[in-house]
Order: structure tokens, then C-alpha cells, then sequence
């Protein structure tokens, strides 16, 4: 008996060792790209404004993109998302050094390839972030804690992807660096093909279409008050933290003459927020999800509220790190809300709207900053903004509505009894089973809170 076990548990986290990998491969590789598009445009042009090109038009299709990510998850499956989606990417990557062979590399086609392999990295990163509950229960995880760890590995891959870029540029050269990279996507291809899941095929009652699709899906976030209050605070706290580190820390370093204190800044608050989405599912054992949920959200306005105040670069440090220690548990809860209060047929159009949210933010906050900098200077701008960020999560932290992340889940947290995509028929609720007729009010109806 001792020894069937053991044959068998390692085959039951086969799949979710499976899509972690696949998410570290592949949010690593966009790190490097990261580094290594602008590195490479700067190279052959010297231009930095080509270099702006190139970053904007890698970005701008993501608005547009991650809106319809869950759709298009929906529409054709979530493994074949993600193998679709990263085979793109491993085909854009590799044809840079190639096309530079071939015909010779200029700003057109580099802003092309940037194009293609972004397009899609939404729809594979909401593919694999729903396969996330059914690999978790055929590993027997927690789903809190699958989510800590999910969070954790893709903040890793960011924490050492651009380190990884640099270094292979500096050894191998920009070309080669693409070469490997395209290596990495195309390993996560293969290791997505080889999962194995419940719901993981051809989905059985896919959208309609994709604009119809799309709207569904806003439609249900909109009427569940939860998802439309973390939607709405997450929207805020993106718009209001991105331009600190996109705009505010880099223009403070460059102006103090320490360019390279900037990196280890932004370091600290990877570093802190991997340890926090690792820690929230060990934290959700002992206090209720919405008090970590608020003490997240306060704690993280604090701590940026006293980088705001510039303080001595050890300071500095200590406060980024408390930032990212402090908000790694938001897109965990965040993530457990979604995955359990939709129907598993709506799973993929829900985190693709959210996600699309939250990339919406992220130019209204760069919009808002620019101005804010040249009217009030950059120290006032930063106590500004991280002014603003306290009040937003001061107001959001003791809203009631936060109350439901400890409810009961409305729907299992993967298909039971290994249907794929059905919410009809008794659902699993720890060691109880409630029948339908019992659950929330479905998708076509208001939800009642």
C-alpha cells in the first residue's frame, strides 16, 4: 500500500508541476525580451526614441488583446491557448536574428515581431492561470495555496528575467540571447502539450463569439459585487503605483547620479512581493481572507506612502520590499475570488476581463504621472500619488462586500467528477455536496448580494 502511494502522488502533481513550469518559461522569456528588444534597437539605431517605438508598440496591442484573452480561451480551449500563445512567441522571438540573416533587421520588422509575440501572451497567461484549479485539486493542494505559488513563480520569473537578458547579452551577444529565448518558449510548448486535465480540451459549450463572448463576460463581473469591487480597487492601485516605477524612482535615481541603486529598488519589491504571494495561503490558515485582503491593502498604502518620502537608500530599500510583501497577497485573493464564484464556462472570459483591467490602468496612470512630475516636481508628485493610493485603500479596506471572500464558493474550484466545463449537478463543498438547486443564482441573473 505504502508503495502505490508513493508510485502515485507524483503523478498527480504531474500536472500541476507541468503548468508552473510553463509559466516560469514563459514569463521569463518576456522578461528577457524585456531587455533585450530595447537593447537590440538601441544597438543598431542609437535611437532612444526608436527604442520608445518599440516598447509602446509591444504594449499597446496588450489593451486591446487581454480584453478578448478570455474569450478566445474559452472559444478554443485552455491548453491549446497556451500552446498557441507561446509557440507565437517562440516564432516572433526566433525570427529576429533570423530575419536579420535573411534580409537584414530593420525598425518595421522589429516593431512587427514585438507586435506578434505580445498580441497573445494575455490569452496564454489567462490559459494557464485557468488550468490552475483543476491541476491544484488533482495535486490535492489547497487552492489558496496553488494561487500563492502561482503568483510567486510568475513575480520570479519577472525578478530574474531581465537578469537573465543582461547576462546573455553580455556573453553570447543580443542575437544568440533571442536564439535561447525562443528555446524556453518553445520547451513551454511542450510541456503545456503533455498536461493532462479535466477541462483542459475543446470546451464543451464554447461563446458564442468573440464580441459576445467578451460582453458576457463583463456582464458577470459587473453584476457580482465582489469581482466588480476588486476589478475597480485593482484598476485604482495599478493606475496609481505603476507610474512609481515606470517614472517616479527611475527619474529620482537618474537625477542623484545612482542609476544602478534603481535596479536593486525594484528588486526589493519583486523580492517582497514573491515571499508574500508564497506567504498569503500559510496566512489564509489562521485569519479570515477578507482581514488579509484589508491588512494587505492598508499596509501596502503605509509602505508606499514611506518610499514617498525619499528616504536614505537603505530606507528605500526596506519600504520596497514592505510594498511587495505587503500587495503579494492581493492577486492571490483576487484569483481565489474569480475561480470560485464563476461557473467553470465563464472561468476564462472572467480572468481575461480582470486581467484586461488591470492593463487598462497602467497608460492612465503613465498619462497622469507625466504632467503631475512637471507641474509639482518629482517629490511632490510621489507624496501625491502615494497620497491618493493610501485614501483609495483606505476607503476599499473596510468595505463590506470584501465580507464574501470568506463565503462558501459558489462553484468548485475545478470540474467535478472530471466533467469538463459543466456547472449542472451537485457541486463538492470541502466534504459536503449541495445540490443545484442550492448554489448562487447562475450566470444569466443578478447576483443577489
Amino acid at each position: 500500500m505504502i508503495f502505490a502511494m508513493t508510485r502515485t502522488e507524483p503523478r498527480r502533481r504531474t500536472p500541476l508541476m507541468l503548468v508552473e513550469a510553463a509559466t516560469l518559461l514563459s514569463a521569463t522569456g518576456n522578461g528577457v525580451a524585456i531587455v533585450a528588444l530595447p537593447w537590440l534597437v538601441l544597438e543598431r539605431t542609437g535611437s532612444a526614441t526608436a527604442a520608445g517605438v518599440v516598447a509602446a508598440a509591444s504594449g499597446l496591442p496588450l489593451l486591446l488583446s487581454s480584453l478578448f484573452s478570455g474569450t478566445v480561451v474559452d472559444l478554443l480551449g485552455r491548453r491549446r491557448t497556451a500552446l498557441v500563445s507561446d509557440a507565437l512567441s517562440a516564432v516572433s522571438v526566433a525570427a529576429i536574428p533570423l530575419v536579420d540573416t535573411l534580409v537584414g533587421l530593420n525598425l518595421g520588422w522589429i516593431v512587427a515581431l514585438a507586435v506578434l509575440g505580445a498580441v497573445f501572451d494575455p490569452a496564454g497567461m489567462t490559459a494557464r492561470e485557468t488550468l490552475l484549479p483543476a491541476a491544484a485539486q488533482a495535486a490535492g493542494w489547497r487552492i489558496e495555496r496553488a494561487n500563492g505559488v502561482h503568483e510567486a513563480i510568475f513575480g520570479l520569473a519577472f525578478l530574474i528575467g531581465p537578469g537573465v537578458g543582461g547576462l546573455l547579452i553580455a556573453t553570447v551577444g543580443p542575437e544568440a540571447t533571442f536564439w535561447v529565448t525562443a528555446g524556453g518558449f518553445a520547451l513551454s510548448v511542450l510541456l503545456v502539450a503533455a498536461v493532462r486535465l479535466p477541462g483542459a480540451g475543446r470546451p464543451e459549450r464554447p461563446p458564442s463569439g468573440l464580441w459576445r463572448g467578451t460582453l458576457e463576460g463583463l456582464g458577470f463581473v459587473w453584476r457580482d459585487p465582489l469581482l466588480r469591487t476588486l476589478s475597480l480597487v485593482t484598476m485604482v492601485l495599478v493606475a496609481l503605483y505603476l507610474p512609481v516605477e515606470g517614472v517616479l524612482l527611475p527619474a529620482w535615481f537618474v537625477a542623484e547620479g545612482e542609476p544602478a541603486r534603481l535596479g536593486t529598488v525594484l528588486m526589493a519589491m519583486s523580492a517582497g512581493a514573491v515571499a508574500g504571494a508564497l506567504g498569503s495561503s500559510a496566512a489564509g490558515r489562521f485569519i479570515r481572507r477578507r482581514s488579509l485582503m484589508a491588512a494587505a491593502l492598508v499596509i501596502t498604502g503605509l509602505a508606499l506612502l514611506g518610499l514617498a518620502f525619499l528616504p536614505p537608500y537603505p530606507g528605500m530599500l526596506a519600504f520596497a520590499g514592505l510594498v511587495g510583501l505587503a500587495y503579494g497577497p492581493v492577486n492571490p485573493l483576487a484569483n481565489y475570488a474569480m475561480q470560485t464564484r464563476t461557473p467553470e464556462r465563464l472561468r476564462g472570459r472572467v480572468v481575461g476581463v480582470m486581467t484586461s483591467f488591470a492593463y487598462a490602468a497602467g497608460p492612465a496612470g503613465y498619462l497622469l504621472a507625466g504632467p503631475l512630475v512637471e507641474w509639482l516636481g518629482l517629490a511632490t508628485a510621489f507624496l501625491v500619488l502615494a497620497g491618493a493610493l493610501l485614501v483609495a485603500v483606505l476607503v476599499a479596506a473596510p468595505l463590506p462586500v470584501l465580507a464574501a471572500l470568506d463565503d462558501p464558493p459558489r462553484y468548485p474550484p475545478a470540474p467535478p467528477g472530471g466533467t469538463t466545463g459543466r456547472s449542472e449537478g451537485p457541486v463538492p463543498l470541502g466534504e459536503q455536496w449541495l445540490p443545484a438547486a442550492h448554489r448562487d443564482p447562475p450566470a444569466s441573473r443578478p447576483a443577489s448580494r
